[in-house]
Parts: structure tokens; sequence; C-alpha cells
């Protein structure tokens, strides 16, 4: 007999950004697959209790038990596959095909819009982690479940493999290797986080598989320039609600502690109350319970330590004055108030993108975590921040680890409103047609 619930494999899943949103629309994760053991940590770490079969057999110090994958490519197995049902259809009673959602966003620096920022160039078609998408093709295939959802970023919509390619056809290889699964209706949109709630514009592409015993007649190959634009009108994916975005102010004002160091220190129990709906859903305990108030402990909020040079320039940003020559990259002042178009950053993994609106310094993990939309009680393993090569790798010489310090996590993840509104989307769809 079917379990009553709505079940997710959680693929390249990070910190759990996307499981978080998808987790507060109904699903419930019965599987994650995260090579990095930090973010694997942050991802198995705030679901232990809540979810008992992430505890079963836990090894907490690589993070990993039955329930989890350290590689995808090895999922590809067809006798790895086979002993990951048996575990599903004994622990959750799913047998194959009852899988009601894979989503999956593979590691992307290759296509990512600040792969200018990389210490080290090298092809793309060079780099593993740029092929990922077709053992998530294959995984889907052999999994067969329900629904799945692939999410990027905006560059792989024009990324080509080498300088003499044609834009677009990374993209194009993508959208083939999942109509070749065959039995999918397809559709694709690129969406973007401020019209999900999300304090950010971070645009994100889409692409929504539905079972054609789901969703109707199967996309045939020779339609896949027919795929693009057709997320949000095909009903795949939801059409937002613009505005909906809150204010620096109200998404950072409650952590805003006038009693803080300028340049290092910490702040470890909120220094107000709340003050606004946004920050009282930030401050609401994982069970709902309850609320945290004025003096309750807050993770998180450590302070970078800035050179004084440095929180000069800060406060001179802050007061209008121009320090563009001597900005990192893009650095801006964080807006109290957006423009009419809503939010114009995204958070990426480089914590020193922004600065505070108020305060002259860069933010806190726990101030970057909710531009992200993670709660107040989400926790991140692993160190704080990192750099050069341990950040970044280097490809020329095969080195291809990358650390994922909590910044980075936090950056690279789906912010978590976003994926709680495709969550919320997708479950009316898969309720609708249980069989």
């Amino acid at each position: 007999m079917r379990k009553n619930f709505l079940s997710v494999v959680d693929l390249f899943a990070g910190c759990g950004g996307f499981g978080l949103g998808l987790e507060q629309a109904g699903f419930t994760p019965i599987f994650v697959n995260e090579i990095n053991v930090d973010a694997r940590g942050t991802y198995v770490f705030n679901r232990k209790d809540r979810h008992p079969h992430f505890a079963r057999g836990l090894d907490e110090e690589k993070w990993i038990n039955p329930f989890c994958s350290t590689d995808a490519r090895k999922m590809t197995n067809k006798d790895y596959l086979e002993r990951l049902e048996s575990s599903f259809k004994s622990e959750f009673g799913i047998s194959h095909g009852e899988i009601d959602l894979v989503v999956g966003g593979p590691p992307c620096q290759g296509f990512s819009g600040i792969g200018h920022r990389r210490s080290y160039s090298v092809a793309k078609e060079d780099l593993p982690s740029n092929h990922l998408f077709k053992d998530m093709a294959r995984i889907i295939s052999r999994l067969r479940p329900r629904a799945f959802v692939f999410e990027n970023v905006r560059g792989l919509l024009t990324g080509r493999w080498t300088f003499d390619g044609e834009n677009g056809e990374i993209w194009k290889d993508v959208k083939k290797a999942f109509v070749n699964i065959g039995g999918y209706k397809l559709a694709a949109e690129l969406i973007y986080a401020k019209n999900y709630g999300v304090a950010q514009n971070r645009p994100r592409i889409m692409l929504v598989g539905i079972r054609e015993d789901i969703a109707g007649s199967v996309t045939r190959k020779d339609e896949i320039d027919l795929i693009d634009g057709t997320g949000i009108s095909s009903g795949f994916l939801p059409a937002g609600r613009p505005g909906s975005w809150p204010s620096i102010v109200e998404l950072l004002g409650d952590l805003v502690d006038p009693d803080h160091q300028e340049s290092g220190g910490k702040t470890t129990e909120y220094p107000s109350r709340v003050m606004c709906e946004t920050q009282r859903k930030f401050r609401t305990s994982a069970d709902g319970k309850s609320v945290a108030g004025k003096g309750s402990p807050v993770t998180e909020h450590e302070y970078s330590k800035h050179h004084p040079k440095v929180v000069k320039k800060f406060k001179a940003m802050i007061d209008g004055m121009d320090f563009e020559a001597t900005r990192k990259f893009s650095q801006r002042v964080l807006p109290r108030e957006w423009g009419a178009t809503g939010p114009s950053i995204t958070a990426t993994s480089l914590p020193d993108d922004y600065v505070h609106y108020e305060q002259p310094r860069t933010l806190t993990v726990r101030e970057w975590a909710r531009l992200q939309g993670f709660p107040d009680w989400y926790q991140f393993k692993g160190k704080r921040t990192t750099g050069g090569l341990r950040r970044a790798g280097n490809p020329l010489e095969g080195i291809h680890f990358r650390e994922l310090p909590k910044y980075t996590q936090i950056g690279n993840a789906v912010p978590v409103p976003m994926g709680r509104a495709i969550g919320e989307h997708l479950a009316k769809i898969l309720r609708g047609n249980r069989s």
C-alpha cells in the first residue's frame, strides 16, 4: 500500500534550499544526493530530527547513510538503483514509478554569469560538472518519477561548449537529454525569484517534466525548440506574484545590533523584537509552535573583520559617496527600498558583494541566509568562508574539488520561497492525478 504523502528525491541538493521549499509545500524528502560533505551535512543536520530515516545509521563525520548519496554518477548504475528502490519499498511503501518528484540543479560553475571571477579558465566541455545533467536524465529514466524539475542559471540558455560554438547549444543539449528520456511532457521557463516573495531578482531556468499518464501527450524529439517559454503558460510552473518581495529593512531590520563591533565580533541574541510579518516568519521555530523574541538566541550572526580603511569606504558608500574605483567587482550598498521594478540584486557565493544598508560591513551568514529565504532555525555546516584555490579549484591541473563554505552554500541555493511556490503548484497537479 502506498504511503499517503508526496515524495521527493533531491539530487545535487546543496544545502537544501529547494528541498526546504518543497517540504514547506508538503513534500517529504526520501533521498538526497550531494557530493560536498559540508553541504550534505547542512542538508541532513536540518532534517534528521524531522525525518528520522536520515538519522538511521548516520555517519555524522561524513553525513551519509542509506538515504544519502555522495556521487550522482553511481546512481546511474542499475544495481544501485534497484537496491535503492528496494529500500524505498521497505521504508516508505513506494514501488517503482511511484516516486512523486525528482529535482536537481547540477553544478553550474561553467555556465554562471560570474564565471569571469574564476581564477582559472578551461573549456566548458572539459569540466566534468558541466555534464552532470546527463546523469540526472539517466536517473530519471530509470526511476520514472511522476514529475521532475531541472533548475539552473540563466547563462545556460546562451552557453556554448567552445568559442566557435553556437549560442545556446548547451541548452539544446540539456533539453535533448531530457526529451530522450521519453514518456514525459516538458516545459521550460526563465523565472525570477522576486516574483515568488524573495528579496532578489535572481533569474533561474526551470525545466519541468510531467509523466504522460498525468500530463497527456509526450513531447516529441522534434519539438525541442517549442519547450522554451511554456512553463507558466502550460500550467507546469506557477506565475508568481510580482510585488510580493520584502524590502531589505523588513528582511534584516530586526537583526541590526547597535552594540556590535564594526569590525569583527558577533551577536548571539536577537537585539530587537519582531517588527513585521516577514521577520515573524523567519523567527518561527521549525515546528511552527513559537516565535523567537528579543533576547532569544540567534545563530550565524558573526561579523567579518574589516580593515579600518575598508570601514571608512563602506561608511562613505552608505552616505552616497562614489567609491566605484575601489569596489570589488560590483560591490554595492543594499538599498532600504527597491525601485518600481523590485529587487535588482542576486546573492552569489561572495559575501563581500553587498554592504549592509545601515552599518559599514558586509552581511553575516544569517543575513545572507535570509536573502535566500532560509528561516533562522536553519544552521549551516563547514567553514564560514574561504577563498582562492579552496573555493575555485584549478581545472587546468585537474583539481575539480571545491570547498563550499557557508556563504557559498547559501549563494548556490534555490531560494526557499521559490522552491515552495513551485512545490505547491506541482503538489496540486500530482495530488489531482493520483492513481
